[in-house]
């Protein structure tokens, strides 16, 4: 079978990919400081010279910021468009690391070999399967099984600035019937994963001011309005006794759970006591009467990730503080408005203000849900390849994070996105010491190979 000799293929040639990965990881491309934006053009000019090499038409594409690189190749049936990015997070703190992140090698651990390096499993090992998928399938037929088109850039770890605008102004070129995305995980080990929904992201940051000046707390406590006292009722104030966002009007465009999609879930065999046990935890926090996961995939949340107020250094100081502040992030679902969950939450807390205290906001992005369109058979034609190669059949599954790319392929070129992805929990991507599973990358190319088969027939 023309398939079974693709994956052949992808089996011998697998320390040729690792090595052309470790390569790649060499380079330091961190998008977030200007002192590495050579090394980003560095790694954008290697992978347009890799896709070059198995004959694609790449170029590597100018924007304000890092350049974009797109590939395109020819082939007979369906336009495939695969996204992914090659600018990694700092390494900071370096301390931690076990070797230098960007000397990358192989590692033999407990539970098997893996790659260690910064951008490993985020996202340039990701990426690479796909690479490697195609690399295999023109190696044994000479020709792709379908027009397939690259779209890589190089500063999604730095709020993707360029991204839709480079998006818009080449729309017509990366439109595709469908986009792929590989910058998700496995469930668990041996479970492949079709995330179909994303959380949407919002947001705030709160000062509320009193007094005009920090004043002496024996001289003016009880007399005058203390900030903190205020941010802390209107914190306390933003969950119910069940765990519910009392923000009016939060829970507008939230959907519930479709049945089959449920029923997947509960297969999963998810132990929300080991998840949290990891992390010092036991008990789930959200709202009654909902599992873990249905918390951290398909329900809206509002989270404090910081407040700041008073003397906070050693030692301790009697001061009543004139401001008290706090960062505020809300997680979105469905059709959840970012515009107007933002024009009530404000409203909320500027109705809580006592006498003498005013606040100021500050907004910190906003971006909607999610939501893959899984009645285009492209979705069980993917979820039955995955099956074919993993343990554990392949899950639709929700992400706790936002990924906004997703959301741009629909909102800018009207392209509907798939994405697969074959990292794992425990891969500390963002972190010290960051991992890919070498049984992940080669089953992650295999993966690829059987999706483009079942896509292409």
């Amino acid at each position: 079978m023309a398939l079974d000799s693709v994956l052949a293929r992808i089996d011998a040639d697998l320390p040729q990919a690792t090595e052309r990965l470790l390569e790649l990881l060499r380079i330091p491309s961190i998008s977030t400081d200007p002192a590495y934006d050579a090394e980003c053009a560095r790694a954008a000019d290697w992978l347009v010279a890799d896709l070059r090499s198995i004959g694609f038409d790449a170029e590597k594409r100018p924007t304000p910021g890092h350049p974009m690189v797109v590939a395109h190749g020819d082939g007979p049936g369906p336009h495939l468009m695969f996204y992914g990015h090659y600018d990694v997070q700092p390494v900071d703190p370096l301390n931690l690391w076990n070797r230098d992140p960007f000397d990358p090698a192989l590692e033999e651990t407990p539970a098997g070999t893996v790659i260690r390096g910064r951008g490993s499993s985020d996202d340039k090992g990701q990426l690479m399967t796909f690479v490697e998928a195609c690399r295999a399938w023109k190696a044994v037929h000479g020709s792709l099984p379908a027009k397939i088109s690259f779209f890589f850039e190089g500063e999604e770890e730095s709020g993707s600035p360029s991204l839709i605008p480079f998006m818009r102004e080449n729309a017509q070129e990366l439109r595709a019937d469908v986009a792929l995305i590989c910058d998700t995980g496995l469930f668990g080990d041996n479970t492949p994963a079709i995330v179909t929904m994303l959380r949407g992201l919002l947001g705030e940051e709160l000062t509320i001011t009193g007094p005009s000046k920090d004043l002496h707390s024996g001289m003016y406590g009880g007399a005058a309005m203390n900030p903190i006292r205020v941010l802390a009722r209107i914190i306390a104030a933003l969950h119910d006794s069940t765990g519910r966002v009392t923000v009016p009007g939060f829970y507008d465009g939230v959907p519930e759970l479709p049945e089959d999609i449920a029923a997947q879930w509960q297969a999963l065999g998810f132990d929300h006591k080991d998840f949290l046990g990891e992390v010092g935890l036991s008990e789930p926090a959200g709202e009654q009467g909902r599992s873990a996961l249905e918390m951290i995939w398909s329900r809206p949340t509002c989270e404090v990730n910081g407040i700041i107020g008073g003397y906070t250094g050693k030692g301790f100081k009697t001061v009543l503080p004139s401001q008290a502040s706090a960062k505020i992030s809300f997680r979105l679902v469905g059709t959840q408005d970012p515009a107007k969950i933002r024009e009530s939450f404000r409203a909320y807390v500027t109705s809580m203000l006592p006498p003498d205290c005013k606040v100021e906001f500050h907004g910190h992005g906003a971006s909607p849900a999610g939501q893959m369109s899984i009645d285009l058979p492209a979705f069980e034609k993917a979820r039955a390849a995955l099956s074919d190669e993993w343990p554990n059949p392949a899950a639709y599954v929700g992400c706790g994070g936002s990924i906004p790319i997703a959301g741009y392929f629909k909102d800018v070129l009207g392209t509907d996105a798939m994405l697969i992805g074959f990292g794992k929990d425990d891969d500390a991507i963002h972190s010290p010491n960051e991992k890919y599973d070498l049984k992940s990358f080669h089953k992650g190319i295999r993966s690829w190979a059987r999706i483009l088969d079942a896509l292409t027939k």
